[in-house]
């Protein structure tokens, strides 16, 4: 097992890294910018390196001062958490050239299924359906060829990375003139990566996704399903294991999820992601090939701790969960606590937190770097935590949700805690009746 390992991220999920690490007995290194000089991971890692200022390009995708940061404190290992270097197969490549392990899949699987387009080539290879669409286009032109093939409304995409960024909804050709180049430098941004595909846009379906973990050596696990239909701008706001979908579609969903990671021998944490339109056919979207901002609802019906699987996989030790050994109990929920305004379209918040009561109870978990006098940094994602809450039933964790949202205090800037208790309530959610524009036609948002 590893003695030290650098995390190079920042926010809830290297805090939640840190704690794992903690309890495995592993020693932690953070990297910071300078913006996040004075954020909890920094403060409770056993060491933290400042690799660059505030920008995202300069710090936190900045490769060589983070191997450098990993080479200097003899870092073993590297756990990229999700987002920024996650999912760049180019910086795996190189942490296993300098001698360093990556903590997740190894760069030609994430070559293979990470990037969309690889993705989609394989499910089609692997007689999964895919959403109509393209490999990584060369340009606008080429885009306004594909467009018209497919026929309008379209979706943009980042090929590389995941969280709804580099994603643009193109419904004419005059958008797609100047959508193209936007988000080709939004995933340039976010993901050091240009590459941008395309796929028609389906106005309602649902958003559905397989947890697997895999061994690399063609082992691999799923971890049940989760639902992450209720979104904002193509990012998702709440989760939940399992989803309400019938049985017979859930496992062949689920199945699907498994065929595909071993078809790359996939090793590590993976999320195949499937869109389920209202007739209930699905359709492979993507692989996010690392931990998922909503593990913890999966964590929290399985009793496994992911992160710990990931050094286990990542440090030789395989993976001795065989599919059988997964029982699945009672129903979670996750919402995630942005700082964000609801009311006036999600403008993010940033700026100091006054004041912070995160609620607690049986079946509630809290994973927030956030603290009072925190100044939350306009910089990165407007993520201050997640509440997640677990329960026999969905019923009943609708119900916990609902109590724990309305324990949590947050003074200073506006957050989505007010929109998610309305959720709770509303009768198409309790239901079960979600689809990715909820908000739109059952909130009138």
């Amino acid at each position: 097992m590893f003695k030290k390992i650098l995390i190079a991220n920042r926010g809830e999920i290297a805090l939640r890294v840190i704690r794992t690490a903690r309890e495995m007995g592993i020693k932690t290194v953070v990297v910071y910018s300078q913006a996040d000089e004075h954020s909890l991971p920094v403060l409770l890692a056993d060491e933290s390196v400042c690799v660059g200022p505030a920008a995202s390009n300069a710090s936190y995708l900045n490769i060589p001062n983070i191997l450098s940061a990993a080479l200097m404190t003899g870092a073993e290992g590297i756990h990229p958490g999700y987002g920024f270097m996650a999912e760049n197969p180019d910086f795996a490549e190189m942490c296993r050239d300098h001698g360093i392990t990556f903590i997740g899949p190894t760069p030609e699987s994430m070559r293979a299924l990470g990037s969309k387009a690889g993705g989609r080539e394989i499910a089609a290879n692997s007689n999964v359906p895919v959403v109509p669409g393209t490999g990584v286009l060369e340009g606008t032109d080429e885009a306004l060829l594909a467009a018209k093939q497919i026929g309008y409304p379209v979706l943009l995409k980042a090929s590389a990375g995941g969280g709804g960024r580099g994603q643009k909804v193109v419904r004419t050709q005059e958008e797609l003139k100047a959508a193209f180049g936007q988000a080709q430098e939004e995933a340039r941004l976010y993901f050091g990566d240009p590459a941008i595909i395309m796929e028609k846009f389906l106005e309602e379906f649902r958003h559905v996704e397989v947890q697997v973990m895999g061994d690399g050596q063609g082992h691999v696990i799923h971890i049940g399903e989760r639902d992450c239909s209720i979104q904002r701008r193509n990012q998702k706001l709440i989760e939940e294991a399992p989803s309400t979908l019938p049985d017979s579609l859930r496992q062949e969903i689920l199945d699907a999820g498994v065929r595909l990671a071993k078809h790359v021998k996939y090793a590590g944490a993976g999320t195949m992601e499937f869109i389920v339109d209202r007739d209930g056919n699905y359709y492979f979207m993507e692989m996010n090939t690392r931990i998922q901002v909503e593990h913890c609802v999966s964590e929290a019906i399985s009793g496994l701790d992911f992160v710990r699987l990931q050094f286990q996989i990542a440090a030789g030790e395989g993976l001795a969960l065989q599919q059988s050994d997964i029982v699945l109990r009672g129903h979670a929920i996750e919402c995630r606590i942005n700082a964000e305004d609801p009311d006036k379209d999600f403008r993010p918040a940033a700026g100091k937190i006054d004041e912070v009561h995160f609620a607690g109870g049986p079946g509630v978990r809290v994973d927030s770097h956030a603290y009072s006098g925190y100044v939350i940094p306009p910089h990165y994602d407007s993520l201050i935590g997640k509440l997640i809450v677990h329960h026999d039933t969905r019923e009943q964790a609708i119900a916990r949700m609902k109590r724990a949202l309305e324990e949590t205090v947050i003074q200073g800037p506006k957050t989505t805690i007010p929109l998610y208790v309305k959720i709770m309530d509303n009768p198409f959610y309790k239901r079960g009746a979600v689809m990715t524009n909820f908000l739109k036609t059952r909130m009138d948002m």
